[in-house]
């Protein structure tokens, strides 16, 4: 290993993580360099994620060379003209984002290839953007989005806009292994420039972005903007100029802002986790609307893609809603305002399934795909047709995409998607509770909720056992369905079975008696046993939303409560 340190010392450009590095070796931190160099960091559909600092199982600017060098090699041997239609890059407020994209356009310009570089922050969407507005051959955004500030990522965009998708994690991580061995190629940002190599976008590239986004016909529906308060915060991260620049071209005039929060500062000062879905992580932005008596509260994560919403109850209390109320709210509302018949719209396995109801509810088409955003935007693009074109995806961990100007979850149209939606209902008299309640009692009360947990490492693979043992019955409900994503098969309770088209997966998917549902998922990456549940409730006419609400939370805790305690036997 210690030949390995030298080599890495000697190639390694910046004196910050040389010097750490020889810290560690000074010190006989031997530990702490088996972890650093037993490994690389995993290249896959998300590109790198990691913790900054030295070693190939690290994020820093060697890595990025690496990684940097191995993606161009990749894009010139599979994209045609790769080379003249270029690469997008964009990067977040961290502390070594603006080095970590400078690196990688050094890296593609050297290997003669195009490079769109932001000439500042940008979110994520803004730059996934690029790829169809240049008809690049792929985008990179240098971002760690919510994780905390130690960490940083490097997120690769396919030639059609989209998260790349198998095989071309596998095939780019094989070319980053090669790089890895050889003298990394860079080339100086003033001799890129000069060699008509590097474009720096400028203000009229952001601006294009938003021209876009107000000419997109799903954000044009303009009822009372200026009757609707909307409390915001871009949470330390880069969302802040155009989300609230969007929700002003879109008429609002109550926008209040969380000045601690505005500007990008990678260290997150006011928050445990950059986070939304984590608990206090709007509470800045909640005391705002409260102090001003908005109607909703809402967050975009540090780089903007993912959106957040708490909104105010009858008792002037705010609440948030959950990924897959906004999302049902989302599509009921987009679904009334189109020729629904013609939409394509979907969400993920593990999102509700409430909004297929209210898909064919509506004479729309709907579909599925495993989890993650790049499955639901690719699938979209291989599904859509001149009759049926994509409308809207979402999934439930706070990611939304409304139309098909950015082919990634975007949380700047989002929010100014539920913004409209929000100043629609209160022009009708209507919160966003109201319309949720009545979507609950058309369609029934849908209720979901996730649950992890640990297992014993040593203890044999949990799918097998849970494959071995398939149960008749969970919590009182027949299972009436179990599908297997593992083998692709679909198997009813009379033993029927039949095939299903999504990729393979280590998912068993259990459909129960009344609609409620069990999805178990082993993590691919630790000792984790991922469970999520729905239940499905008639909404009795007599009763109030609370009420219906609590019998259905009941249903939900007794479905959690067996299950857990079945799978401990």
């Amino acid at each position: 290993m210690m030949e390995q340190v030298t080599r890495w010392l000697e190639k390694d450009p910046d004196p910050r993580t040389r010097e750490e590095l020889q810290h560690l070796i000074d010190k006989e931190q031997y530990q702490e360099l088996a972890d650093r160099f037993s490994q690389r960091l995993e290249f896959g559909t998300a590109g790198l994620r990691g913790k900054v600092g030295c070693g190939p199982n690290r994020m820093n600017r060697l890595v990025i060379q690496e990684t940097a060098t191995g993606l161009g090699h990749y894009l010139i041997k599979h994209v045609q003209d790769a080379v003249k239609r270029g690469v997008v890059i964009g990067y977040d407020g961290r502390p070594d984002s603006k080095q970590f994209a400078h690196d990688t356009a050094s890296v593609l310009t050297s290997l003669g290839i195009k490079v769109y570089l932001t000439h500042d922050v940008a979110a994520t969407p803004i730059a996934a953007f690029g790829v169809r507005h240049f008809n690049a051959a792929a985008a990179v955004v240098v971002t760690a989005s919510h994780n905390p500030p130690e960490y940083n990522g490097f997120k690769v965009y396919w030639e059609n806009g989209a998260q790349i998708i198998p095989p071309h994690d596998s095939g780019i991580a094989g070319e980053i292994d090669e790089a890895a061995t050889k003298p990394i190629p860079l080339m100086n940002l003033d001799d890129a420039e000069k060699h008509d190599l590097l474009v720096w976008l400028k203000e009229d590239y952001y601006e294009t972005y938003r021209q876009t986004m107000n000419g997109n016909p799903l954000l044009a529906n303009h009822q009372q903007p200026e009757a609707v308060g909307v409390a915001y915060t871009a949470m330390h991260g880069v969302g802040a100029d155009m989300a609230e620049t969007l929700l002003k071209d879109a008429g609002f005039t109550k926008i209040y802002s969380v000045a601690e929060q505005r500007e990008p500062d990678g260290s997150f000062p006011t928050v445990n986790f950059p986070n939304p879905e984590e608990a206090g992580a709007m509470d800045m932005v909640v005391a705002l609307a409260k102090a001003n008596d908005a109607d909703i509260a809402c967050a975009n994560d540090p780089d903007a893609d993912r959106f957040a919403v708490a909104a105010r109850r009858p008792d002037g209390e705010y609440q948030m809603l959950t990924g897959d109320q906004v999302g049902s709210l989302f599509g009921n509302y987009l679904l009334s305002h189109t020729d629904a018949t013609k939409q394509l719209i979907g969400n993920t396995i593990v999102s509700s399934t409430l909004l297929k109801k209210i898909a064919l509810s509506h004479g729309a088409e709907y579909y599925q795909t495993l989890t993650g955003f790049k499955w639901l935007t690719n699938i979209a693009m291989q599904k859509q047709t001149a009759e049926k074109q994509f409308l809207f995806a979402y999934e439930e961990a706070l990611g939304y995409t409304v139309g098909n100007k950015v082919w990634d979850k975007d949380g700047l149209s989002a929010l100014v998607a539920f913004s409209q939606l929000t100043a629609e209902l209160k022009s009708q008299g209507k919160t966003v509770w109201d319309q949720l309640e009545s979507i609950y009692r058309e369609h029934g009360m849908y209720i979901n909720a996730q649950h992890s947990t640990a297992l014993d490492p040593k203890a044999p693979p949990v799918g097998d056992k849970l494959r071995a043992a398939q149960p008749n019955q969970i919590a009182g409900r027949k299972v009436e369905v179990i599908e297997d994503l593992k083998s692709s098969t679909r198997t009813f309770a009379d033993g029927k079975t039949e095939s299903i088209d999504l990729p393979a997966s280590d998912v068993l998917i259990y459909h129960l008696s009344g609609g409620a549902r069990v999805i178990v998922r082993p993590s691919g990456t630790e000792p984790k046993l991922k469970c999520y549940y729905e239940v499905v409730e008639a909404f009795d006419a007599a009763d109030s939303f609370s009420v219906a609400e609590e019998k259905a939370e009941l249903a939900l805790d007794m479905l959690i409560s067996e299950h857990q305690t079945s799978l401990d036997h």
